[in-house]
């Protein structure tokens, strides 16, 4: 991570149901020229460094639009879509975005945990909402036809960027406040109203996110019901699945990187549970593509509903938002 070389583990995919990757780089962890994180050189060379090794290779491919996703699926590869996870590198230049999307980006986080110029992120204890800035970086994502997402935001700044966007946001990787009440889960009304939008919420896994006073741990089955519950409340059309998981050992990695990654900060409940190793089930990016699967599959889903909720909400909504 201090040199910017980070893997694509293209053998561990190729073992995967996954025809389209959304790739957030770790940007949070990405410390070259500063123990902070989040500087726009270092973004910059970390995009550079993985576009060389994918020309380098003929499994996946740069994805930039909708029509990549289903060129990729019928030539048997892998599409893969960078994302920025945090808008704290653009700084104070909008243009940036512009230049983010020049160079393939089609996705991008209003703020990580912390606040930045757009606005405030979710650790934080009073959220003031979108800045003027982040209403000018939402008009010009919007009109370059970049991905917003909220995943990470304060309440209020998710919900002015939802209200002020003029196309459908995401939550790309969150759970609900109303199955396990932390910061980095979604409340109700915010769910409410990225479905109101046209939107996904994507439903994650990394350790220690969603997990459910059913079961006090976090596994499958405690995800599930995080799904269920954003799917009860807002339809099948606006849900998915975004399991934010990773090749490797994820809470050896928010063990290290727990300050850089607020994790203290947005994970509190006040509530005591054992920790785990990893997420049972949902270990890795190839089990989860699997698993979810065949827990749908187990509890009676129609193939049209695993259609929705595997990707074809979220094709909607790129068809919508990079046309």
């Amino acid at each position: 991570m201090r040199n910017g070389r980070e893997m694509t583990a293209y053998e561990a995919l190729a073992y995967s149901n996954i025809d389209c990757v959304f790739d957030n780089q770790l940007d949070g962890v990405n410390i070259i020229s500063s123990p902070g994180g989040w500087k726009w050189i270092d973004i910059i060379h970390d995009l550079g460094m993985r576009l060389c090794d994918l020309a380098h290779q003929d499994f996946i491919i740069h994805c930039k639009t909708v029509d990549d996703i289903f060129a990729a699926k019928k030539a048997g590869k892998i599409a893969m879509v960078f994302v920025v996870e945090g808008a704290a590198p653009i700084e104070n230049e909008v243009d940036r975005i512009d230049i983010l999307y020049g160079l393939g980006v089609r996705q991008l986080g209003v703020t990580y945990s912390e606040s930045n110029a757009l606005g405030n992120g979710c650790k934080e204890v009073h959220d003031g909402g979108l800045t003027m800035f982040g209403e000018q970086c939402v008009e010009r994502m919007n009109k370059v036809g970049m991905l917003i997402d909220v995943s990470h935001c304060g309440p209020q700044t998710a919900y002015d960027a939802i209200t002020y966007s003029k196309k459908p946001i995401i939550m790309s990787h969150v759970g609900a406040k109303g199955v396990w009440n932390t910061k980095r889960m979604a409340s109700d009304e915010m769910i409410q109203a990225v479905a109101a939008k046209g939107g996904v919420v994507g439903i994650e896994a990394a350790p220690h996110t969603t997990m459910s006073k059913t079961k006090m741990t976090h596994d499958l089955d405690s995800f599930m019901e995080h799904f269920e519950y954003v799917k009860n409340m807002v339809g099948i059309d606006h849900v998915g699945f975004g399991v934010d998981c990773l090749y490797g050992d994820h809470v050896g990695v928010h063990h290290a990187f727990a300050q850089a990654l607020s994790i203290a900060a947005t994970a509190k409940t006040g509530v005591e549970y054992e920790e785990v190793p990893y997420v049972k089930y949902l270990e890795n990016p190839t089990e989860s593509s699997w698993n979810i699967i065949r827990w749908l599959v187990k509890h009676n889903y129609s193939d049209e509903d695993i259609g929705k909720v595997i990707g074809g909400n979220a094709i909607r909504v790129l068809q919508e938002v990079w046309a």
